[in-house]
């Protein structure tokens, strides 16, 4: 594309006026102009370079941050009108069996996917971390508030073990809690969901009868309770039913208004969800070459026990150069500015070493 005969003039407005990223999204604010420069590219190539072209972008996959890139993508066709990108939530399993298939131009996972599932992948794939946020044992137990559950009573409860309210493990943690003489129903997901395998991946190493008995995976066989698809549908049995208890992504608890444990982590401590306590989680580990990793059982003190980054699935390679570069922005576009949404929909801001880490990985698909 001919640079135009104004190029270092209008370079120069633009320099002072705002900062304008590689592919025509104008940065106003000093924070977002610090966030923006991890794109790395001088202001002059962002001036005088390619716009982009229309393009629809598709995304499927996990249900957990679902709400998150949802508002991505409304938000960045705000500042980027003629890219539409389209995000389903069909949970984890489907939407690597769709990445895998090459029927979407993204994929998401809590679950990342196996070296074995990306192997399969004929355009191979890139994991890229993009949020992160906390599995929540939410419950609809009218009158009460601040329930506390140990390891065990959590064990119990979906191991079917520990069957009503008033249970002396449940009672114990509990002390003048106005706890009823009622049967617990409990609420799991039917579909193959990395909440399921973040969830159930604690319960394994917290418990070795649960470890034994179920295992942990996107699909295991509870045995007790009643199956809903997606934290979606969790979310509406525990709604539904009273005396129901179920785990999703605290963003569905926190936007239904419903009731969620503390949980007892390593350290004896029991912890509420907060984007303080899941950070302290997060911050227990490190992220490995390939980026797949989980705070299986943290054990700082203030830790939230159960937390969990989510993946983007993206192939390594892509035909089409215009829908890679419009990718490329949208992706960056959540990993810098959309990860101010995080605390309001109830995710957990990535840290920004995490962020360096995940935008190195981005650089490596063409």
């Amino acid at each position: 594309m001919a640079r135009s005969a104004n190029c270092d003039k209008n370079a120069t407005i633009l320099l002072f006026a705002s900062f304008v990223n590689p592919l025509g999204r104008t940065c106003r604010s000093e924070k977002t102009m610090n966030k923006a420069s991890l794109l790395s590219l001088a202001v002059l190539t962002a001036v005088c370079g390619p716009t982009l072209q229309a393009q629809q972008l598709s995304g499927a996959g996990a249900t957990f941050p679902a709400p998150l890139y949802q508002r991505w993508a409304v938000e960045y066709n705000k500042q980027v009108p003629a890219i539409q990108v389209n995000y389903q939530s069909v949970g984890s399993g489907a939407g690597v069996k769709n990445f895998l298939q090459g029927v979407v131009d993204f994929g998401a996972s809590d679950a990342a996917m196996t070296d074995e599932e990306m192997a399969k992948s004929p355009r191979g794939a890139v994991l890229v971390p993009a949020t992160a946020g906390s599995v929540v044992l939410a419950y609809n137990l009218e009158g009460v508030t601040g329930l506390k559950l140990s390891r065990a009573a959590m064990a119990g409860i979906f191991l079917g073990t520990i069957t009503n309210w008033n249970d002396p493990a449940i009672v114990s943690a509990n002390p003048g809690v106005p706890l009823p003489d009622r049967p617990i129903n409990v609420a799991y997901r039917s579909d193959g969901s990395g909440t399921t395998f973040v969830f159930t991946q604690h319960l394994a190493a917290i418990s070795p009868e649960f470890d034994e008995e179920v295992g942990f995976d996107k699909s295991v066989s509870f045995p007790v309770g009643v199956g809903g698809k997606g934290n979606e549908g969790v979310t509406a049995l525990i709604k539904q039913m009273p005396g129901t208890i179920g785990y999703i992504e605290f963003g569905y608890a926190e936007q239904n208004k419903l009731s969620v444990a503390s949980l007892e982590n390593k350290s004896g401590n029991f912890v509420a969800p907060t984007p303080a306590s899941g950070a302290a989680a997060l911050a227990s580990v490190e992220l490995p070459e390939n980026l797949r990793v989980w705070p299986v059982d943290p054990e700082a003190p203030e830790a939230y026990p159960i937390t969990t980054f989510s993946w983007l699935l993206l192939y390594t390679k892509y035909e089409d150069a215009d829908k890679l570069r419009a990718l490329k922005d949208f992706v960056t576009y959540g990993l810098t500015e959309g990860q101010d949404f995080a605390i309001e929909l109830g995710y957990i801001p990535l840290p920004e070493a995490v962020v360096a880490r995940a935008n190195a990985a981005l650089g490596t698909i063409e």
